[in-house]
């Protein structure tokens, strides 16, 4: 006998904040729709729940304009009759770091719980792919199932299924399994998130559209239950829904009908799955399809609000968060509210129409407002932090050098031990304004006559750049304001192994002894070179890398391509028949910029010419609507200027190369990358991603149409096999391809130039064509053996984190000189985050294992008392035990996410 047939009607809207609409427009539309929900419900008791998107943000939104909804909203959620969470906003999840991912859940799970209820669906309805550790990170959050509309099956661009002979899977339903091994089951929106809008509540209208409906839904459902999504983008409510259903189980008595939420489908959907649900793994970034429909070139829509989030990120994950984690276990206060206001703030500019780049210009100006906004609040703290660490370290050492001794220190918050160029701005003399100022004293005050030293009174070579006399003040916490001005000077050196998540101190003193004289890194005006590399910049501006500790040599690196795009801010597409523009040919100037015993920079000019856009026939295709596909708009003869200026710098004890490339933007509608050949035979490549380092083949699918192949990045590109790669780094750079050329060419994406939005109508958008002055960064590192056994994942990981540094005074202190704050050892894993659990108070620390294979975790105690195995959500799931050696040691399965919980009992008075 046939099980009877049940449809699971959710109602829902996908409530994009910002979009083809400015914010505040949408915000407009958002009250009106919850008005009609809240209707709703008190009107009708068969209209029994609504799905709110998945955001608890829309919650806020609404009551910033209807405060006094609260109640009534606090009570449905409750009931269960608006479902609401996990998430805080629907983010994009390639473009924004892994930990801005956790606590996109972390805030979007306490505040639904807050609220009184939470939908534990891990829902991602139209991400533009699919991390592949989501599987892992649900799980560790007790969440079971997943939800997602793209990624999986070929989906066109308009989200349609294609009729193909090989699914990835022959179901909407399938098992989606992370690289550690950790499994939810997913749903896919087959027939996407709207196929149950507008349902009739007429018969004969429903008899039509439900015969149409009913054979769709079975086409792909694994089960007899059906899941039927009631609503589309900033869909109105169905008021008369509970009508259409009755109409519905009139017409269909042998099926039931449900006004359904996730949690009671999928509870229902579990107990009913075949035996024969296949398994997929990893990144969902829709591999098997034509790759037109991939919308990934959003990873290089607007680079500037790229720039702007790795900054933010960067900001508070890795500077602002560890540096008050350090003040915590001195005694000082942990900022949760400040860091939930700039957390929150940071996220507004997370959604995927938002850090994807592709929304209408307004919302991108009040995107950069947010990043400000959130990088104030997040610097405020780490200057609080700073000096609260620095007035506890006992600097008496420094005393013997005078009372005119300028201490200051220098802080890793990186993972690992630290070599590298710091630049500090110190004030050699300071004369508050209530005291009285002599400026003309302050300006002949002797600095030729200092020196740097450490915390053993070792001399270190260094430069001074003198700034004059600068105004400044204080904010004590117990008094008015203090102006005063100061002698300022810039020191540059080279800080020699900081320890990992501490310090180490120096002192600008008065000269003791003289430095002997040093070798430069300059070999002449083309090249430079320090134990490890030699650079040589040949006459077109390429460079040509020798990496000494191989004798391996990479030719033609960082040769400058552009080429038309004629598509929009969400895909790329070069004009027909067009040849890329490149430097290959070209003449570039080179000057020394600076050669110092730790430091050699040298700059490249390129003076180049681009055409000046695209030409009439591409506005005409524009404004009537051409799929970007199908366009036949060219590139006009006509040039403008496009100077490049490229600064090179390489360290004395640096494997890598820095690169910073400036240039002032007046074409329209082109791409410009920077390529770097690696000759290295290997089919595969290296994408930094999302809690793991992604493996990814160089050849697309056999569906693959597309001629472009781009792809998603996080912190770095490698190429490599087991004897020798090339790794490039980036700071927002989000967008890479590897190049079928032959050389396996990494092609780094600089800038993309468009002006409409694209998808389903006509939206221009001048802005996105990225006008004005640019300047982009990125690290050329090549290295032994792949990318995770050498260090050169470390080193990309390292290089997005900006080393900090505060002066303070001679004074004593609890704190030594030099000094970590938390110690550890693992062979692969690398460290995400160092924070407090707002809940317990303890120390979270998180890593995840890069490798392939099981490693083990050394943490040294401390004089902590208690440490425990933890999740994404901070909660306490196995007490560790300490080892022989007092420490404790955590095996970590290959791939995965661990977070150790710190107790100690001082932390909490």
């Amino acid at each position: 006998m046939e099980k009877k047939k049940h449809i699971h009607i959710i109602s829902h809207t996908h409530w994009d904040r910002e979009w083809y609409l400015p914010y505040e427009k949408h915000h407009v539309l958002l009250v009106k729709l919850v008005d009609q929900l809240l209707e709703t419900l008190d009107r009708d008791e068969h209209f029994r729940s609504f799905h709110l998107d998945g955001q608890t943000i829309i919650l806020d939104d609404y009551l910033q304009v209807r405060p006094e909804m609260r109640e009534k909203l606090q009570k449905y959620i409750k009931d269960g009759r608006i479902q609401i969470g996990p998430w805080y906003i629907l983010q994009d999840e390639f473009l924004t770091s892994s930990e801005a991912n956790i606590r996109n859940l972390q805030y979007g799970m306490k505040d639904a719980l807050q609220w009184g209820g939470i939908s534990k669906v891990g829902y991602f309805p139209d991400s533009f792919g699919n991390m592949g550790q989501a599987p892992q990170i649900l799980k560790q959050a007790g969440i079971e199932a997943a939800v997602f509309g793209r990624g999986v099956k070929p989906t066109g661009f308009n989200n349609m299924v294609s009729d193909v002979d090989m699914y990835e899977s022959p179901y909407s339903e399938m098992f989606w399994r992370s690289p550690d091994g950790s499994a939810v089951l997913g749903v896919l929106f087959a027939n996407w998130y709207c196929n149950g809008i507008e349902i009739p509540a007429d018969k004969e209208e429903a008899a039509v559209y439900w015969e149409q409906k009913i054979a769709a839904l079975e086409k792909y459902a694994s089960t007899n239950h059906y899941l039927m999504m009631n609503g589309c983008d900033h869909q109105p409510i169905q008021t008369n829904l509970s009508k259409a259903i009755q109409t519905a189980e009139q017409l269909y008595p042998d099926i039931q009908f449900v006004h359904s939420n996730f949690n009671d489908y999928l509870a229902e959907l579990m107990t009913t799955l075949p035996k024969d649900l296949k398994y997929i793994d990893g990144e969902l970034r829709s591999q098997q399809t034509d790759g037109w429909g991939t919308l990934v070139n959003t990873a290089s829509a607007r680079i500037y609000l790229k720039q702007m989030n790795q900054r933010g990120q960067v900001l508070l994950e890795k500077v602002a968060e560890p540096l008050a984690t350090f003040a915590y276990m001195t005694g000082e206060e942990y900022p949760h509210h400040l860091f939930t206001y700039a957390w929150k703030t940071l996220m507004q500019n997370h959604p995927h129409d938002s850090i994807c780049g592709c929304s209408v210009d307004e919302v991108h100006r009040e995107m950069e407002t947010r990043f400000e906004k959130s990088k104030h609040v997040a610097e405020m703290i780490v200057d609080e932090k700073l000096t609260q660490i620095s007035d506890k370290i006992d600097t008496t050492g420094f005393a013997p050098f005078g009372a005119e001794a300028v201490p200051f220190t220098v802080f890793n918050t990186t993972g690992w031990e630290r070599t590298g160029v710091v630049s500090v701005t110190v004030d050699v003399k300071s004369e508050y304004f209530s005291e009285g100022v002599n400026k003309e004293a302050l300006k002949s005050f002797p600095l030729n006559d200092r020196e740097l030293v450490d915390q053993d009174g070792n001399v270190i070579p260094f430069t001074m750049e003198d700034l004059g006399i600068a105004f400044d003040y204080d904010l004590p916490n117990d008094r008015f304001r203090q102006p005063y001005m100061a002698r300022r000077v810039q020191l540059s050196f080279e800080a020699h192994a900081v320890p990992a998540l501490g310090y180490k101190t120096y002192a600008f003193v008065k000269k003791e002894t003289t430095l002997p004289e040093t070798e430069s890194l300059i070999v002449n005006d083309r090249e430079a070179e320090n134990e490890f590399l030699h650079v040589k910049i040949e006459e077109n501006g390429s460079l040509t890398v020798t990496d000494k500790t191989m004798n391996r040599i990479f030719t033609d690196l960082l040769i400058y391509e552009d080429s038309g795009d004629i598509g929009n801010e969400y895909m790329y597409k070069q004009p027909d028949g067009e040849e890329p523009l490149t430097t290959k040919n070209s003449k570039a100037k080179v000057h020394i910029l600076k050669d110092s015993p730790f430091e050699a920079a040298l700059e490249i000019i390129h003076e180049w010419e681009l055409p000046r856009g695209a030409n009439e026939l591409l506005a005409q295709e524009q404004k009537e609507v051409i799929p970007f596909m199908n366009r036949k708009a060219q590139r006009v003869e006509e040039t403008v200027p496009f100077k490049i200026k490229t600064v090179l710098t390489i360290e004395k004890n640096s494997k890598g190369i820095t690169v910073s490339t400036t240039f002032n933007n007046q074409a329209k509608d082109h791409r410009l990358r920077a390529l770097f050949p690696t000759n290295v035979e290997t089919s595969v490549h290296y994408a930094d991603s999302i809690f793991e380092i992604a493996k990814r083949n160089h050849v697309p699918a056999d569906e693959w149409t597309n001629p472009s192949n781009c792809q998603h990045q996080q912190a770095f590109v490698s190429v490599c096999n087991q004897s020798e790669g090339l790794t490039i780094a980036n700071l927002g750079l989000n967008e890479y391809e590897v190049l079928q050329d032959g050389r396996n060419t990494i092609a780094l994406t600089l800038l993309r130039a468009v002006g409409e939005l694209g998808d389903w109508g006509y939206f221009p958008t001048p802005e996105a064509q990225c006008l004005g002055e640019h300047t982009v960064t990125f690290r050329i590192y090549p290295h032994t053996g792949d990318c995770i056994e050498t260090n050169a994942y470390q080193d990309a990981y390292q290089f997005q984190i900006p080393w900090v540094a505060k002066q303070t005074g001679i004074h004593e202190g609890t704190l030594p000189t030099i000094h970590s704050f938390i110690e550890w050892n693992a062979e692969h894993l690398s460290l995400s985050s160092v924070k407090i659990a707002e809940g317990s108070g303890d120390i979270m620390v998180r890593w995840f294992n890069a490798a392939n294979q099981e490693d083990q975790l050394t943490i040294h105690s401390g004089g902590r008392e208690q440490c425990y195995r933890s999740n994404v959500i901070e909660e306490n799931v196995e007490m560790l035990p300490l080892n022989e050696n007092g420490n404790w040691q955590v095996p970590v399965q290959p791939y995965e996410i661990i977070t150790v919980g710190l107790e100690r009992k001082e932390y909490h008075q």
